[in-house]
């Protein structure tokens, strides 16, 4: 129960990093689950505690979701997470997080360089859904890897938030279904992902009335420093 305890308080706070950040939780959630149960427990789990936060996230923000945009990201990310699923148990972590680190910090670099980058078209959100569902299944969450393109194309605040939940939810939801038939959802693992569900659901709720608080220009430096925060975490290896 104190194991427990402890994850579903990192549960919360990181549910509400990224109602305000549309993402983050969980690159930052990965380590903690990982000290706590191990990373063959801590992927598949989080897993399960991102399907709470990013539902809770869509639904907060139904209104304004683009959900041509999720589409194309679903074509992408779908088949590219069952396969990214089926390589967990031998793939080499350690390299791509290094690179997905280097890729995340010369994002921002590359975005202050060229404040205007052209907008993207919406079906390069199929390779986005690609890149995004292949990692995300290897390495448990590569939430940054998706901000800079929702960015670019000009989403902000709730119509940002609600779109990478909606997105986001697609390659979870097909991830879920991949780790069941490769026999990592044990029970302990879905009553885990259970009992954290609505500590969860609170830190989205909690995330969501800071959101409408801000404006735009700060919404977007939270973003990019979320993106720095967790390039260096995935360079260092410490996510």
């Amino acid at each position: 129960m104190e194991t427990l305890a402890l994850a579903a308080a990192a549960a919360f706070l990181l549910a509400l990093l990224s109602a305000v950040t549309g993402f983050g939780g969980g690159v930052l959630l990965l380590p903690v689950f990982t000290a706590l149960f191990g990373l063959r427990v801590a992927v598949p789990m989080l897993t399960l505690a991102q399907l709470s936060s990013n539902g809770s996230r869509l639904w907060l923000n139904r209104r304004d979701i683009r959900w041509p945009l999720v589409g194309w990201f679903a074509l992408g990310a779908v088949p590219f997470a069952v396969g990214g699923a089926v390589l967990l148990s031998h793939a080499p972590l350690s390299p791509l997080k290094r690179v997905l680190g280097a890729f995340l910090i010369g994002v921002v670099a590359w975005r202050r360089l060229r404040p205007r980058p052209g907008r993207p078209g919406d079906r390069a959100f199929i390779g986005v859904g690609a890149a995004s569902g292949f990692g995300s299944a290897l390495l448990g969450s590569v939430g940054p890897l998706t901000a800079p393109f929702f960015l670019a194309y000009g989403l902000t605040r709730a119509a940002y938030i609600g779109t990478e939940a909606a997105a986001a939810l697609t390659l979870h939801l097909t991830k879920t279904a991949a780790y069941g038939a490769g026999d990592l959802l044990t029970g302990r693992i879905v009553l885990y992902g259970a009992a954290l569900t609505p500590v969860v659901m609170a830190g989205a709720w909690t995330g969501r009335r800071i959101v409408a608080s801000i404006s735009d220009r700060v919404f977007v430096a939270l973003v990019e420093g979320g993106l720095v925060i967790a390039g260096l975490l995935f360079l260092t290896g410490l996510a």
